[in-house]
């Protein structure tokens, strides 16, 4: 989230798209009913009637895999009227740069310029900026030039007119216009207007897209860095933000730093190929310090052993290079292929969670060996007794880890709203009363590291000195002890990162502005630093909750700050002046730096005047710092003087991507059809059936091939979509083994409307048969109001009726709730840029079972 959860309540329009807050994450409604008790409008905009939509204004329905066309219609309708903060755009946002000539959009063919269609890739040398004689990009600052960014939109969203709108999402045009109208009337500079997204934005071959067209409509609003504003993903999972931010993913390593690749051949190499650079003294081009992140990270990971000369640079090459996709589709692929020993499932359960489940539990079988790291004994951990499954045939051993729940283990969890907060165990493994087995993660992880550590020492192998020379002490020796938890503060000192003076610590770092990339400084994830410091008068009392005192010394864990707002007189005396309540600055920590908003500087005018004087974030007070001036309010994103600096300072140029080159599907969202459509292979509006850019399994090698049909509408002319159930978590293992849980939602069920459950001749509660290309699975009926079937227009210009259907994908075998699981049905399709799989947009047929 570029804002936070209490933020939400200072917004004037609400567009909820892609999630179902109400259910999936209900707290966030307690700040959007506050925000409309103040007036603001809730616009709703979903496939089905949801829980979320019975509380909004204005309710659009949308066909999964549509949201481009919705939101480039909208853009289209705030082009066409003028109705953009035109202020904002052209000094925020690179709006009025021009581009290379040569770029364009071929509608015909449905590709953007530099298409190769051999290797189903671009090459983006016309998606480039036109720049000056100092390197500079040209800009038209009247946004009249046919080549700048403002023309080129206004051409390729000229084709989303509120007929073709309607015609391909199923949302009727009067209903459309009233949601254009009302998100567009937050153009003006006093008026805010946020979006609130999830997996249903997210889970599509053009995800990416979807959340870019997003970003460009608030920039085009005006509504990134204020109160009120932003793109805020929510997350479905607790601490799925701070996972990745400490680099679940396979792309990233710690502080969204890219993971090497095969010409990072040193650190030098490295550095210089991640670095943006600018000619333009007015960007802050934050990413330009890289070099002293991943400097201090490798620090952080081998201590004395990363030295400036040592492996590449400071220990650079004991890191893996990988090369090409290495995502959940491409793993579970490779697995089938047979080109994995084992593997170690920790905290999730693909077995019911991973897409095309028929393959995927296949993959399972060609393991030697499975680690399942849970609370639960779930379908994954036990893939081998899956109903059909002959056990005596698989090989594979499967160990199962019993884990602590997180009531069990002390640390920090990060929100959506990027709070990094501590909590206490209630009671940890080993304490008095303890008489289980189950241990923390990071009990589990210790002794699986010091395991391999002792076998490399035993037997070295051919590259052991990544494994031996790690720097590694959370306090429980050299040796396993089943009675001694890893000490987290110590993990949260190492993330923070400290200073080193002669080869050891030296104090805690008091912030990233410290850090250096001369081996003297260390810090295991920049953008934490400064949660976890060293204590001095000036953070507070030694009675706060965030004063820690241990054998290391005195330290200042901001992460357990508890101070409310309210109770803070200079916080209160801001509020009063019209800053926006809520921050809660000394409540917990955010990262970066304790910044509630992100990308503020953009909330105000070349003068430092917040464009918002009734619910400002920053604002330039000229009497601050003994009369040289400075920000007062949230954090700045930057203490530079007004106009001294571009407000988007993690981008090379300093201003918001309206054209972005970065992606690898095209500089510009379009409109693309799911891989299985209802229009079959027929695009309204271009002349590409769905997105050039993805991976196509289907068509692969043999083995690729095997299993991962694709869905003509011929044969499943029905649009099936996954979600959430309120009362089951992910994939269900949890829930699943409680018995009130499932008392609550005993049963598996597909949803669907009253009109197809007549078409089908079934009622409320018969059993039906739900079939994909992949699979078929049997469920209740749940017939209701809440989906109808949709009127489209195909590119002929016929009038179509299509059926949706809603499945919960918590279910599987195992627990006391058990059913079919949803992901027999989906398929191995996924984003052109993250491969995320395309769980919400398959085809499918329903019959009477």
């Amino acid at each position: 989230m570029t804002n936070h959860w209490i933020d939400i309540q200072h917004a004037d329009v609400i567009m909820m798209i892609g999630s179902n807050a109400a259910e999936n994450h209900t707290i966030s409604m307690k700040w959007i009913n506050k925000a409309i008790e103040n007036g603001s409008t809730l616009i709703c905009i979903d496939p089905r009637y949801t829980r979320s939509a019975s509380l909004a204004q204005i309710y659009g329905p949308l066909r999964s895999g549509t949201d481009i066309t919705m939101i480039g219609g909208i853009i289209n309708h705030a082009l066409k009227n003028d109705k953009i903060h035109k202020e904002y755009v052209i000094n925020s946002t690179n709006a009025s740069f021009l581009i290379n000539p040569g770029y364009g959009f071929d509608v015909e063919k449905g590709v953007f310029s530099g298409y190769d269609e051999a290797k189903r890739s671009y090459k983006k040398e016309t998606w480039s900026y036109q720049l000056d004689g100092a390197g500079n990009p040209l800009r038209d600052m009247t946004l009249m030039d046919p080549n700048c960014v403002y023309q080129l939109m206004k051409k390729h969203y000229t084709r989303y007119t509120p007929e073709m709108v309607s015609g391909i999402t199923g949302c009727p045009k009067d209903v459309f216009m009233k949601i254009a109208e009302t998100f567009t009337a937050t153009s003006a500079a006093d008026k805010v207007a946020t979006i609130m997204y999830a997996m249903g934005t997210t889970q599509h071959t053009v995800g990416t897209q979807n959340i870019r067209s997003y970003a460009m409509l608030q920039l085009l609003m005006g509504n990134i860095g204020k109160a009120g504003g932003g793109i805020n993903a929510l997350r479905g999972e607790s601490n799925v933000q701070g996972s990745t931010d400490m680099a679940l993913l396979y792309n990233t390593i710690p502080g969204y730093l890219k993971s090497p690749g095969p010409g990072d051949t040193d650190l030098a190499t490295y550095i210089k190929n991640i670095t943006p650079k600018t000619n333009d003294p007015k960007s802050a081009n934050w990413l330009s310090n890289s070099s002293k992140y991943i400097t201090s990270l490798l620090k952080s990971w081998w201590g004395e052993h990363a030295q400036k000369d040592t492996e590449g640079g400071f220990c650079f090459n004991y890191l893996p290079k990988g090369e090409g996709w290495m995502d959940h589709i491409t793993l579970f692929e490779q697995m089938y292929a047979g080109q994995f020993d084992g593997m170690l499932v920790w905290g999730q359960n693909p077995a019911v969670g991973g897409p095309n489940l028929q393959k995927e539990s296949i993959a399972f079988e060609k393991l030697k060996w499975m680690v399942v790291v849970d609370l639960w004994e779930h379908e994954t951990a036990t893939f081998w007794k899956a109903p059909g499954v002959k056990t005596a045939d698989i090989k594979t051993e499967v160990f199962l880890l019993p884990a602590a729940s997180s009531m069990e283990k002390e640390g920090s969890i990060a929100n959506s709203g990027r709070w990094v907060q501590w909590r206490y165990a209630a009671i940890k493994p080993g304490d008095p009363g303890w008489h289980n087995d189950a241990r923390s993660d990071l009990w589990i992880v210790d002794s699986l590291f010091k395991a391999v550590k002792a076998e490399y020492e035993k037997t070295p192998g051919k590259f052991a000195a990544p494994v031996v020379n790690l720097n590694w002490d959370y306090g429980t020796g050299k040796t396993l002890d089943l009675h001694k938890e890893p000490d987290v503060h110590k993990v949260a000192r190492e993330i923070n990162g400290y200073l080193i003076k002669d080869g050891k610590p030296a104090g805690q770092a008091p912030a990233f502005g410290v850090l250096k990339d001369d081996g003297s400084t260390a810090c295991g994830n920049w953008i934490y630093s400064g949660s976890y410091v060293g204590w001095n008068s000036k953070e507070g009392k030694k009675s706060d909750t965030h004063f820690v005192k241990n054998s290391a010394g005195e330290f200042s864990n901001r992460l357990a700050k508890r101070i409310n707002e309210k109770d803070e007189p200079a916080a209160q005396k801001l509020i009063q002046q019209g800053r926006a309540s809520g921050m809660h600055l000394n409540w917990s920590w955010c990262w970066p730096v304790n910044r509630r908003i992100i990308y503020n500087r953009a909330s105000v005018d070349m003068k430092g005047d917040s464009f918002d004087s009734n619910k400002w974030v920053i604002r330039w007070n000229p009497a601050l710092d003994s009369g040289k001036g400075a920000f007062e309010g949230d954090v700045p994103d930057g203490p530079w003087a007004p106009g001294t600096k571009h407000p988007f300072i993690m981008v090379a140029e300093g201003y918001g991507r309206l054209f972005a080159a970065g992606l690898l599907d095209g500089p510009l969202p379009e409109h693309y059809e799911p891989v299985e459509s209802p229009f079959g292979k027929d695009n309204p509006l271009n002349g590409m059936a769905f997105n050039p850019a993805i991976l196509q399994y289907w068509k692969g090698t043999k083995l690729q091939c095997e299993l991962n049909s694709i869905g003509e509408c011929a044969l499943f002319p029905i649009v099936a979509t996954t979600y959430r159930l309120s009362e089951h978590w992910q994939a269900g293992a949890m829930t699943r083994n409680q018995p009130w849980l499932t008392e609550l939602m005993p049963d598996f069920f597909i949803e669907m409307s009253n009109e197809l459950a007549e078409k089908i001749g079934v009622k409320n509660g018969s059993k039906v048969k739900l079939s994909s290309a992949r699979g078929n699975v049997t469920a209740f009926a749940l017939v209701t109001h809440r989906f109808k079937p949709f009127n489209l227009v195909d590119k002929q210009g016929k009038n179509m009726v299509v059926h949706q259907v809603g499945i919960p994908w918590h279910f599987g075998y195992q627990g006391i709730a058990t059913g079919a699981s949803a992901n027999m049905l989906t398929p191995h399709v996924g984003d052109a840029n993250t491969n995320i799989p395309e769980y919400k947009a398959f085809l499918c047929n329903v019959v009477k079972a």
